[in-house]
């Protein structure tokens, strides 16, 4: 007679891992994801001479002011200039006039002495000088040119001009890229001397004439990246 079957054997151990295969092929492009976030980055600059920004892409105003700097013949204060807001804010102050470190409005000083000789710029003299504050989210740098009318490819031209500083034998102050358009503060045409800004020019000391001229003013150019 035949018996009945045995109970099943107990599993047996794992083999060891074949052979990797091949790798499958590639896959199709997915669909384009929505875009991210504006990132925080962004160049702040000043537009020295206007009370708007530049039209240029992605460029909007912060605030419009006007020049302020300390006078031109006092020793102390700052030797750079400020775009002063045409609304301040003040916070606890002490009563009166303290004269310490006063700053003044800039204003054009462009009439030169020749007879018959107009400058650039010499129908706006001793006009008070507005200014802009500027941002570009799009682009993360500012760089000002001295001696330029365009920018490097690549960059964007924010605005040319002309380079301005104080009088050679007045107190050293920075050397600022004025508009070649520039706009003025109304009712501010008196010749009132605080803070002043003329054109400057290059010399042959140092610098190599030509290409330097040292008849003619320098100009300048705002570009950002």
């Amino acid at each position: 007679l035949r018996g009945r079957d045995g109970r099943d054997g107990e599993d047996g151990l794992d083999g060891s891992p074949g052979p990797r295969g091949p790798p499958g092929r590639e896959g199709e492009t997915g669909v384009q994801g929505p875009p991210g976030p504006r990132g925080l980055g962004g160049a702040v600059y000043t537009r020295w001479g206007k009370t708007t920004c530049p039209d240029t892409e992605g460029t909007e105003l912060v605030y419009a002011g006007r020049i302020g700097g300390s006078v031109y013949n006092q020793l102390g204060g700052g030797s750079n200039h400020l775009c002063m807001p045409d609304d301040p804010d003040y916070s606890s102050y002490t009563p009166g006039v303290q004269g310490a470190s006063p700053i003044h409005g800039a204003e054009f000083e462009t009439l030169i002495s020749h007879p018959g000789i107009r400058g650039p710029l010499s129908s706006f003299h001793d006009q008070n000088i507005p200014c802009a504050v500027c941002s570009t989210a799009a682009r993360v740098q500012a760089l000002m040119i001295p001696a330029k009318t365009q920018c490097p490819s690549s960059w964007t031209l924010e605005y040319s001009g002309y380079l301005m500083s104080n009088y050679r034998e007045h107190h050293r102050t920075t050397f600022e890229c004025v508009d070649g358009n520039p706009d003025t503060v109304p009712g501010q045409a008196a010749n009132t001397d605080g803070d002043v800004l003329y054109h400057t020019e290059a010399t042959c000391n140092g610098l190599s004439c030509p290409p330097y001229d040292p008849e003619k003013e320098l100009t300048c150019v705002v570009c950002t990246k």
